[in-house]
């Protein structure tokens, strides 16, 4: 099937990218082939910038479910963590990234449990 989405990593983003990702050996008893790693790298991207759902992945590319495996296989891998490093190295050299203006989020942090909601607020914060 020809091509019709548009192909979101250049040719020399992935001559710097393919190098960090595990190579797929061939099973003796046979099955499919894996799917190429670029194809999937590109769902992945594009579900990112569209932030659109898995199974909403163009027909031309591969299923949402073998980009998803594939991103759980790289994050399990730490794979994904040296492409950071490799991105960010790359916008610190081309002066696009400024240190000083670092966000921190605290969305994550954990509540303390137990508090018991029909409490009295004290009148002093009342």
């Amino acid at each position: 099937m020809p091509r019709r989405t548009k192909r979101v990593l250049t040719d020399a983003h992935w001559e710097r990218i393919a190098p960090l990702l595990p190579e797929h050996p061939h099973s003796p008893k046979g099955g499919r082939p894996w799917v190429d790693d670029r194809e999937c790298l590109e769902g992945i991207l594009r579900l990112l910038r569209s932030g659109s759902r898995w199974r909403d992945i163009p027909i031309d590319l591969p299923s949402g479910s073998t980009c998803w495996r594939r991103l759980q296989e790289w994050a399990g891998g730490e794979i994904l963590e040296e492409l950071h490093t490799l991105l960010l190295q790359e916008l610190d050299d081309l002066g696009k990234i400024d240190f000083d203006e670092l966000l921190s989020d605290a969305t994550f942090i954990r509540t303390k449990k137990g508090a018991k909601t029909s409490e009295q607020p004290r009148l002093a914060r009342a």
